[in-house]
């Protein structure tokens, strides 16, 4: 028998290597290419702009409006603030997890290793269909963006579907540092319009607009800053509140992808902390900043807000933004913010399609994915989990049709995707809290570590409950009366019994246990990559230009 490759991984193992090999750190697979080769990994400035604008999608540019005419501007901005708390506290415990170890996939891993791995196989799985049906969801909003254009929307959706799918593995498929471009760029596109935006918003608030009017507050004292929702009074106010969590959930999906990333990364345990850090300063200026500014330009009750959205009507026509700025008597921006509306889709769409094929990767490294998977081109992509994945983004086809299709299967996909992502959360604050545990058990104390996330583990506690009573009572208001129906039943609850079911399966298939602290794997690869971190260089800023650029990348 033929001696084994060294480049192998047995028994779905993490290998290890001697310090000549450091380098090829945990990307090894069957065929002996390596994930995220030397050459075409994601450096610094990649892994802080994916970070930073990765999940600057359609949740806040379209999405957030219809939590604004649902529920009013105080709570949309309570919402967005609440659950960016959670993601905070989730990103913290993540944060820790893959500085101590990058792993491709890194989330179905550290599942498997410290948990249990009928969660790693549950969860790897769920984030796998959840980033492919979130390709979905962005290009479907691509095309009703597209469509918004004079002329586009005579041309049949599944044109633009198809140039999309194609754009989006043409940026995956070669190699990653094509994609860590690609997101550079359309994340510096979509955090300066973020930016122009709220300080755009500020000078309208103040009267700097053609009308010359001042607005403050005015919406908030006109209209009420709290809308009632499915009940009157308090209750109906609190019921609009809660709606709020699952928008904001959406919008924040994908906020994990910065540790997906960390197996392909340059200096991984120094640009993972740096970005999991500026996780709040993203929350606090894009999404709650956002939320406040939309809360101020347009009034939970504008009739040109709630006739697009009663008419599905095409990108920028629903955007509150747009709306805002139109209502102001700006009439230059729509086209530019539709344009940017449109690389937000593409962006997202690109990022999950990324993120999923590393999802499948760790599974097939885990040996509960076919070992297929496991083969990386000479770029270190690997192009059978990233075909497998783009395939999913057919199913963007069933919006073509006659009826406003693209606009109910963007609220499907919208649905669906956020309970996966609400349980990809969950699943991250179990983990952290087992990996707690084991570091105690193990003898391993947590002010060594390179990143030490505060108040542990109330931190991962809190968000495992906040993310679990979103999950539970998500679609509430179908079960009030006159409002039950069977299609919205589906989609706002088939992501409980698939999780499980996937759960129960390999349980039941592997006759898998639940991990005491002290038999948590956490030491395999870690040697390798300890030995790499002495090999990377330090770069000091010259002068004041590079100061400030080191300090942003």
């Amino acid at each position: 028998m033929a001696e084994k490759s060294s480049n192998e991984v047995e028994d779905g193992q993490i290998p290890t290597f001697d310090g000549s090999d450091e380098r090829k750190q945990d990307r090894i697979n069957e065929g002996g290419a390596v994930l995220g080769s030397e050459v075409d990994q994601l450096k610094s400035r990649h892994i802080q702009f994916i970070a930073l604008g990765g999940t600057i999608g359609t949740g806040l540019f379209l999405g957030i409006g219809s939590a604004l005419t649902r529920a009013g501007p105080l709570s949309v901005l309570l919402g967005y603030t609440f659950t960016g708390i959670a993601v905070f506290a989730m990103m913290q415990c993540l944060g820790e997890m893959a500085t101590w170890l990058p792993l491709p996939g890194a989330i179905p891993q550290f599942c498997a290793r410290y948990v249990d791995e009928a969660l790693g196989f549950a969860v790897g799985w769920n984030n796998w269909y959840s980033s492919s049906i979130t390709i979905c969801a962005e290009i479907s909003a691509a095309a009703i963006v597209i469509s918004y254009w004079e002329g586009a929307a005579e041309i049949n959706v599944a044109v633009w579907i198809t140039i999309l799918l194609i754009f989006i593995i043409f940026l995956n498929i070669f190699a990653v540092a094509i994609y860590g471009e690609a997101e550079f760029c359309f994340a510096s596109i979509k955090i300066i319009t973020i930016v122009g935006l709220l300080i755009m918003a500020f000078i309208v608030d103040l009267g700097g607009n053609p009308n010359h009017t001042r607005l403050g507050f005015w919406f908030w004292q006109r209209d009420g800053p709290m809308k009632e929702y499915q009940a009157t009074g308090d209750l109906g106010r609190f019921l609009g509140l809660f709606s709020t969590l699952i928008n904001a959930a959406f919008s924040y999906g994908g906020v994990e992808m910065v540790a997906v990333a960390a197996g392909e990364a340059e200096n991984p345990r120094k640009n993972i902390p740096k970005a999991v850090r500026r996780v709040f300063w993203r929350i606090l200026f894009f999404y709650v900043l956002g939320s406040l500014a939309i809360g101020v330009l347009v009034s939970a009750n504008d009739e040109h807000l709630l006739s697009a959205q009663d008419a599905g009507a095409a990108g920028a026509a629903r955007s509150p933004w747009v709306i805002g700025i139109q209502n102001a008597g700006i009439t230059v921006l729509p086209s530019i913010i539709n344009a940017v509306i449109l690389t937000s889709a593409t962006s997202s769409g690109n990022a999950f399609l990324y993120t999923g094929s590393r999802y499948l990767y760790a599974l097939a490294q885990n040996r509960q994915a076919p070992r297929f998977f496991l083969t990386c081109s000479e770029k270190g992509v690997p192009y059978y989990a990233v075909g497998v994945t783009s395939a999913v983004g057919l199913l963007t086809y069933l919006s073509v049709d006659s009826d406003g299709g693209a606009a109910k299967a963007f609220a499907w996909f919208q649905n669906i995707t956020t309970i996966a992502n609400l349980f990809t959360w969950c699943s991250i604050c179990v983990a952290y809290l087992q990996f707690y545990k084991a570091l105690k058990a193990q003898g391993i104390d947590r002010d060594t570590l390179v990143f030490k996330s505060p108040w542990q583990p109330y931190t991962a506690w809190f968000a495992l409950i906040y993310f679990s009573i979103i999950i539970f009572f998500s679609g509430f208001a179908i079960f009030i009366d006159g409002n039950w129906n069977a299609s919205d039943f589906v989609a706002a609850y088939i992501g409980i019994p698939v999780f499980f079911v996937l759960f129960a399966f390999w349980k039941v298939f592997k006759r898998t246990k639940w991990l005491s602290p002290a038999e948590a794997d956490l030491q395999t690869g870690k040697a390798a990559l300890d030995a790499e971190d002495a090999h990377w260089p330090e770069q000091k800023p010259r002068n004041t230009l590079e100061r400030i650029w080191f300090w942003i990348a």
